[in-house]
């Protein structure tokens, strides 16, 4: 029995207008001579969850065929585990953090000389189609797409023009896969039995509890998968009726880990770690770098792919782009490791960065304060969080199920993915591993200073000074010197594991980046943070709003909340200052029963902003409700 493609689409409202669109026959002339065509099948909030990849509960019978007949890639990362900079990595062949786009959904003005890597693709012939998410973190503009909508298609390009086409089905997001049962049960109704997920059948991964709602949540993604398996073979049936399969590169990946907890948002191997299958037609397969249904174990990030799309078509590299390509003409050495970045995600402010060398992982967490899971209105729906938060305040959650409700977050964390592959086992304090942790700290450290690591700066004060002088952010880091810079990533370094004595000196710097760092080390430090209390005082009066709210934290922690709880709740609740605003909410959760004898005061500053817009406001709403 086949799968009504008519029911899928109403199902997934997946971007499929290319599956419905008139037939137009593109001649090709002298196809022997002319370059390969180019399609990208990107898909979203998918992990490792193929058949291709060992997953026994997947079914996904058109993706592993094509990693029959291509290569499979097992140490392809994510540069972000969601969205915004992850795709700002593809499209630019850099990082977002040395843009300045490593927040989620922060729009930044880029510089000129900065492109999107498909400019080069069309100024070099290619007609470019995008169907249809951007989502870029910036304005593409124009050249960037021949069409970029959901009616994009390589079908409307000129006869014999190459074509470099994407389509990103969006069954797969975190929205999609959150339904209940009732609903599991209707989509299964209009699937064959053997494209259905029952979930009294599903693996539950041992960091969830093993509750129906759980399985009912694991299952709906399995199903979307399927779905999306069906759609991608919808899209190569189109390839070959129009006689393109054998003049196509055709990639399929994800845009960053699943859309449930301890995959998006997280940088763990369930974030960051993603598929990528690449098929070579026969024409093309010198430039694969195995024979067909070949495993590739090397490194690769998102931003190389710019690069090799460059490389492939013989296009030169331009030398801004900081990834390297690992196909075609311009293949570079192999990676020793990948980088990957964590900062805020819609009203949840945190900054991660990790080197991942394909088994050992290192991750350094610069705000260790911060739960494993703070509260993200748009998250909550999912209902394994909602699981999670039940069972963890009915003390019901032991062992790895606790994982992700610890209320702080280690500084370090350095995992054998080989060995322990849900990096459960914390080696960050082994004996054994110093050596090792110490070299991929040290390549982490010299890595975010040489990209001018944007998240070196509070996200309000790059803001602040983009505007003052009108320049990009990208300007913008790259105008701080390295002696500050330096100075600044020592305190980062520094944080949670250091005294108060080592940092509050820092306080009176005349940089505004190395002060919030330094704050940002006091609030960590909680009750430990005392000694630095007069200097605490004095920097609730600082020029820079983004240091006020550390500061007013780290007093709340030493208990003179009289003081700081005041300036947190003011901050929050200007207008128009949202990344001050979601710093100093996020700092409010963190703050818990603190908060209640300061819950009318809130009530007061929520009320006030009759608009309820602003990343905060969603938090505002969860503080109110909970605390009592």
């Amino acid at each position: 029995m086949k799968i009504d493609r008519r029911v899928l689409l109403k199902t997934t409202m997946a971007q499929t207008a290319c599956l419905s669109f008139p037939f137009v026959a593109l001649a090709q002339e002298d196809k022997e001579k002319h370059r390969p065509n180019i399609l990208w099948i990107s898909v979203e909030d998918t992990s490792l969850n193929l058949g291709c990849y060992g997953d026994s509960d997947a079914i996904t019978p058109t993706l592993d065929q094509m990693a029959r007949g291509g290569t499979r890639y097992t140490n392809s990362f994510a540069v972000a585990p969601v969205c915004t900079p992850s795709r700002c990595s593809i499209i630019t062949g850099m990082y977002a953090s040395s843009l300045g786009a490593q927040h989620l959904r922060h729009s930044i003005a880029m510089p000129g000389h900065i492109l999107c890597f498909t400019e080069y693709l069309r100024k070099a012939g290619y007609y470019c189609t995008n169907n249809s998410k951007q989502d870029y973190n910036f304005n593409a503009g124009p050249q960037a797409w021949d069409e970029s909508s959901k009616n994009a298609h390589w079908r409307k390009g000129p006869k014999g023009k190459p074509f470099f086409s994407v389509f990103n089905f969006e069954c797969t997001h975190q929205s999609k896969t959150r339904y209940n049962e009732d609903d599991l049960e209707r989509i299964n109704a209009e699937l064959p039995e053997n494209k259905r997920h029952d979930p009294q059948k599903v693996a539950v991964w041992p960091f969830y509890p093993d509750t129906h709602k759980v399985r009912v949540n694991i299952a709906a993604y399995h199903t979307q998968i399927t779905i999306m398996d069906e759609l991608v073979r919808g899209l190569l049936d189109q390839l070959d009726a129009d006689g393109f399969a054998e003049d196509t590169i055709v990639f399929f990946f994800s845009d960053h880990g699943m859309g449930l907890p301890r995959g998006k948002r997280w940088l763990h191997d369930g974030g960051l770690r993603v598929p990528l299958i690449v098929r070579f037609p026969k024409k093309y397969e010198h430039l694969a770098p195995g024979k067909p249904g070949n495993t590739e174990d090397r490194l690769v990030s998102f931003v190389d792919y710019a690069p090799t799309m460059l490389s492939l078509l013989g296009i030169e590299i331009p030398k801004y782009m900081e990834g390297r390509a690992f196909l075609g003409e311009k293949d570079a050495p192999r990676r020793k490791w990948v980088l990957g970045i964590r900062d805020r995600v819609d009203e949840v402010v945190f900054c991660s960065r990790t080197i991942h060398d394909g088994r050992y992982q290192y991750i350094r967490n610069f705000k260790p304060h911060r739960p494993r899971m703070s509260y993200c209105e748009y998250s909550e729906r999912t209902q394994i969080r909602q699981e999670l938060r039940r069972l963890d305040a009915e003390g019901k959650l032991k062992g790895n199920q606790a994982w992700l409700m610890q209320r702080r977050t280690p500084p370090e964390e350095f995992y054998d993915t080989k060995n322990d592959p849900y990096q459960f086992n914390n080696l960050a304090l082994d004996p054994k591993y110093a050596e090792r942790i110490k070299g991929m700290r040290t390549i982490l450290r010299q890595r975010m200073s040489e990209l001018y690591d944007a998240s070196m700066h509070a996200e309000m004060e790059v803001v602040r000074q983009c505007r003052k002088h009108a320049i990009t952010p990208y300007a913008m880091v790259r105008s701080v010197s390295r002696q500050d810079r330096e100075r600044i990533l020592e305190l980062m370094f520094m944080t949670g594991t250091c005294r108060a004595q080592d940092v509050m000196g820092a306080l009176d710097d005349k940089n505004a980046s190395v002060r919030y760092w330094a704050a940002v080390s006091l609030a960590a430090m909680a009750e430990a943070a005392a000694p630095a209390k007069a200097e605490l005082l004095k920097a609730l009066q600082d020029e820079s709003q983004s240091v006020r709210v550390p500061a007013a934290e780290a007093l709340c922690n030493i208990g003179l909340e009289e003081e700081g709880m005041p300036a947190l709740i003011k901050i929050a609740g200007i207008p128009g200052e949202d990344c001050d605003s979601a710093l100093a909410v996020t700092a409010l959760y963190a703050l818990g029963d603190k908060v209640k004898p300061y819950i009318p005061d809130i009530k007061k500053v929520f009320e006030a902003n009759k608009s309820g817009k602003g990343m905060g406001m969603a938090t505002w709403k969860y503080i109110l409700r909970t605390v009592k």
